[in-house]
């Protein structure tokens, strides 16, 4: 199987390729199997539901706290899914993005990555705005100060640069994924530039972070969140998977220098080569065979 990459023409809203079908490595549904998703599924509602009692306190709390809180609730949830984050090329502890003020930008898989990069440092995301409208994530979002975006509408985009820009010239990580949607792992889209326009305005460096998702230490295609999969779909299919883990491998920063495009261009190049999949080119069409998991 071949991805077509989307070209430019295809508007404003970024899509994908992937479906279903590349989501279907399949984990075992064994009786073992089906019994260790039912504990992972009745721990994780017990923490969702903690997360959302607790959410309404965050809005009076000091920035600090809600740092924490967002921490602990996110790597509380990746555990009881079964998830484990591993770490790689890190940087001093509690900062493995560097210093404060800069933009961490990711390749993008599934739901799992955004956890994990919030559970590993103190970031503001950068998110897609129907995410405001989901129930207990988008309080959560809200309350934790996530930057939304509208992807819909062109003329709002400067806007949430700007509102970027400012959140990075305060100090703040913010963590974006130029993608602009979920490719199944095994080929990867084009970096959208706006985010790193935010950068050069706020003259901050760009840390770009390679994601692969892996199951007994080998790729996970059944842990992308592709195609027409709901969200409990998803979660369902990671519920079962053995031993399943996020691996994000931090790089070196990049000065804010040079165009957007150029700086784009300079982040998906390095993930790419940390990653093993080239990142489509939005002016042109591209066939990216896929990579079978090993």
């Amino acid at each position: 199987m071949a991805h077509v990459h989307p070209t430019a023409g295809t508007g404003w809203v970024p899509t994908s390729p992937c479906d279903a079908r590349c989501a279907s490595g399949g984990p075992a549904t064994g009786p073992a199997t089906w019994g260790r998703a039912a504990v992972r599924a009745a721990v994780t509602a017990v923490v969702l539901a903690m997360a959302a009692v607790t959410t309404p306190l965050l809005v009076l709390s000091p920035r600090p706290l809600r740092e924490r809180w967002l921490r602990a609730v996110c790597g509380a949830v990746l555990a009881a899914i079964g998830v484990a984050v591993r770490l790689h090329h890190a940087g001093p502890p509690g900062r493995p993005f560097g210093g404060s003020g800069s933009l961490v930008v990711a390749n993008h898989v599934s739901w799992i990555e955004v956890l994990a990069l919030c559970s590993v440092a103190p970031v503001r995301m950068l998110a897609k705005r129907e995410l405001s409208g989901w129930p207990v994530i988008g309080p959560v979002a809200a309350a934790t100060g996530v930057l939304f975006i509208d992807r819909r509408s062109v003329r709002r985009l400067p806007r949430t640069v700007a509102e970027m820009a400012a959140a990075l010239r305060s100090g703040h990580t913010v963590v974006a994924f130029p993608e602009g949607t979920t490719w199944c792992g095994a080929a990867a889209g084009p970096f959208r530039r706006a985010a790193f326009q935010a950068a050069l305005e706020a003259g901050v460096p760009v840390r770009p972070v390679a994601v692969t998702l892996t199951s007994r230490g080998r790729t996970a295609p059944e842990a992308a969140f592709v195609g027409e999969q709901s969200l409990l779909h998803s979660i369902g299919r990671v519920l079962r998977l053995s031993a399943p883990a996020c691996e994000l491998t931090v790089l070196p920063a990049l000065a804010p220098e040079g165009t957007r495009a150029e700086l784009a261009a300079r982040a998906a190049a390095a993930i790419a080569v940390a990653t093993g999949i080239p990142h489509g080119d939005r002016r042109r069409r591209v066939l990216v065979p896929t990579r079978r998991a090993s």
